[in-house]
């Protein structure tokens, strides 16, 4: 015998043909994973509909960038750079774990295009990649399992804890890299000893070490680790397959469909119903989402594809209040109560009522949508959407807070959370100073090119209209044609449809829609981000609709409008990205690139800046909602301005102005911080 008998051709015990046991594995573990993957595929089958094929352009970039690119791995370093290592050597490996299925009962199977010069390549790398492979699982499982980073951490509330099962399968990956090194090194070994055949290994891999290790060992013994490594990675392989559907690891198979269905488009709300027009809506016998089966199929994709790495929640300005909600576990609970009313086997349960069985009211309205859960997730789970689909079954319910039903009331009555009058929505632009000096056109009366919408806040709260009259002076220092609706204005409804009152933002926006129509403007600019993400993103057929920020940047550009140099040069200003101008539309550069215009202003970042800014608190009806928490995202956010040395911090919301302004005397930092909004950093510096 002058090479090493491979298991296809190997008897145990002399007799019994070693193949007949090759062929037994994948089957069962085919089998077996098939009716796995099917009875997981219950839920989905029974969910809602969801439109996920259009932009396949988008799509498939995403699915290169997102999943394959691993682009959003390393914003946590460490735990990145490790899981692109595993990631990055399972692609590799998995060539080579096919063709050992097959060798299995056929010696010496070589998948096709990978022999000669091709195969000793991919050899190479292939050695390299299970070496690194195994290293970063152990780094992976002290990690995980001693050092126990926070944001894995599992409360008591929320069920048991998930690090035995990442530390398992950490040593289940480890087993594969091993036995596969081995079951190749055995062979090399042998080899060597019987023939003096020597071949080139990438040195330093598991493989290289292990024939080092095996060079002298008897060839009776190469033989059976040949053959007993090789049905270690088989049993291995096999089990890992079908384990990975039972928990948080099901997102290996997952990850792949549910990036490739991810949302394409930031902002906007998904409708109430998919193929329900909006006119039909008044035959829908239930709104938004009440039991498990309410959620859309893609929903219940991202439950099966969290990967529990916590990211989400760590990131959250909620959880970092202390209000009881943490993203990571509305998808947990989800998935645990899909494992639940889905069983392997035997009859499927009953749903009950979400909000009583898993959730908890004070739970889901604790959600400011921010969006720095979606932003963070690598495998694009949404968040948002299932919130607002939550909130649209609660409000259906009749389970409204009470601070928030006043304003709904309010806004129902009059278009605007405050209860004043229509009327009354322009009285900013009667202050005396400025009427003396400035004009607005109503385009109830007048026309322009332009529309300012001014939206509810700016209009009625006292301590922000001077946004609305410091915008309407930039605009016509601009030589921007503009004119406002007036009484023909209603609230935007940003705030009405992420809060999940459906038919009242259907109302908000169809009668705004009608005046911005009739008025025959060509453009709309407005100063509040969240009314210039609904008026882009949730309404539509609408002029081009701009931020007053990028409407000063270009403005500045094109040398339209000149900036003074800084009025106060000793000061330090800092720029917070609000979320609904940042984080949903991705302005970022616009306000910074006119704060920089300003000569001499010094201008420094917060460590928690654009994609990672922090919420204020202001999202989604939450200056009418009083949520328990430990203290208030914007005192965090001041405290985090301090921290960067910065003694102005710059906003470009109402929302915010409003969160942060309160926050610094609530932080006892009044007199070291203030908080200017951009419209009036901008006004103070015009030429």
């Amino acid at each position: 015998m002058t090479s090493i008998i491979g298991p296809a051709s190997f008897k145990f015990f002399g007799i019994f043909p070693a193949a007949i046991l090759s062929l037994i594995i994948p089957i069962i573990g085919v089998g077996y994973f098939a009716y796995i993957i099917a009875r997981r595929l219950a839920p989905l089958v029974r969910s809602a509909p969801d439109s996920r094929f259009d932009n396949p352009i988008a799509r498939a970039r995403n699915l290169i960038v997102v999943c394959l690119g691993q682009i959003r791995q390393p914003r946590y370093m460490l735990a990145g750079v490790l899981h692109i290592f595993i990631f990055a050597g399972f692609l590799i490996l998995s060539i080579r774990s096919t063709s050992l299925v097959v060798i299995g009962f056929s010696d010496g199977f070589v998948l096709p295009g990978f022999g000669g010069a091709i195969g000793s390549i991919y050899n190479f790398f292939k050695d390299y990649a299970a070496t690194f492979v195994l290293i970063a699982c152990i780094v992976a499982a002290v990690r995980r399992g001693i050092f126990k980073p926070a944001r894995y951490a599992v409360p008591e509330k929320y069920g048991k804890d998930h690090t035995a099962e990442a530390v398992f399968v950490l040593g289940i990956i480890s087993t594969l890299m091993i036995s596969e090194s081995l079951f190749e090194a055995s062979e090399i070994a042998y080899a060597y000893q019987q023939t003096g055949e020597v071949h080139f290994l990438a040195p330093l891999s598991l493989v290289w070490i292990f024939k080092s290790m095996l060079s002298g060992a008897p060839l009776g013994f190469l033989q059976g680790l040949h053959v007993f490594t090789y049905y270690i990675h088989d049993f291995a392989f096999f089990f890992f397959l079908c384990f990975l559907p039972m928990g948080k690891h099901f997102h290996v198979i997952t990850s792949f469909p549910n990036v490739l269905f991810m949302r394409v488009k930031t902002g906007n709300i998904k409708p109430v119903a998919h193929g329900v027009a909006e006119d039909q809506l008044d035959d829908l016998e239930s709104f938004g989402v009440k039991y498990l089966e309410d959620f859309t199929w893609k929903h219940m994709l991202d439950f099966y594809s969290c990967a529990d790495c916590g990211r989400c929640s760590d990131q959250c300005p909620a959880n970092a209040v202390g209000r009881p909600l943490s993203p990571r576990f509305i998808t947990i609970k989800a998935r645990d109560l899909m494992f639940k009313n889905y069983p392997l086997s035997g009859e499927i349960y009953k749903s009950n009522l979400l909000v009583e069985d898993i959730y908890s009211e004070d739970e889901i309205w604790s959600c400011t949508t921010c969006g720095a859960c979606e932003q963070e997730c690598p495998l694009g789970i949404e968040y948002i959407d299932k919130m607002v689909d939550l909130r649209r079954g609660m409000v259906d319910e009749g389970m409204v807070p009470q601070s928030l039903q006043k304003p709904l009331k309010a806004l129902e009555k009059r278009g605007n959370p405050y209860g004043k009058m229509e009327k009354k929505r322009a009285d900013w632009a009667k202050d005396k100073e400025f009427k003396a000096e400035y004009t607005i056109k109503d385009l109830a009366k007048d026309e322009a090119d332009t529309l300012y919408f001014v939206d509810s806040i700016t209009s009625y709260d006292d301590n922000i209209q001077e946004i609305a009259r410091r915008t309407s002076i930039i605009l016509q220092k601009a030589d921007v044609d503009f004119g406002i609706l007036g009484k023909q204005e209603k609230d935007s409804g940003a705030e009405v449809l992420r809060f999940g009152e459906e038919m009242l933002f259907q109302d908000l926006k169809e009668q705004n829609i009608e005046a911005i129509e009739e008025s025959g403007v060509k453009n709309i600019v407005t100063a509040d981000p969240h009314a210039y993400n609904v008026l882009k993103n949730d309404y539509k057929g609408l002029p081009e609709v701009k931020h007053i920020s990028q409407v000063v940047a270009q403005k500045v550009a094109s040398g339209a409008l000149e900036l003074k140099p800084c009025q106060a040069p000793d000061k330090v200003y800092v720029y917070h990205d609000p979320c609904y101008l940042g984080r949903h539309n991705s302005v970022y550069e616009d306000p910074r690139k006119v704060l920089d215009a300003i000569d001499g202003l010094t201008r420094v970042e917060l460590e928690k800046s654009r994609d990672r800014s922090f919420c204020c608190g202001g999202g989604g009806l939450m200056l009418f909602y009083e949520p328990e928490e430990e203290t208030r995202m914007g005192v965090l956010r001041v405290n985090m301005a301090a921290e960067a040395g910065a003694n102005v911090i710059v906003t470009a919301c109402p929302f915010c102005l409003v969160n942060i302004q309160d926050a610094i005397k609530v932080a006892g930092k009044e007199g070291e911080i203030e908080a200017l909004d951009f419209t009036e950093l901008v006004e103070q510096h015009l030429a």
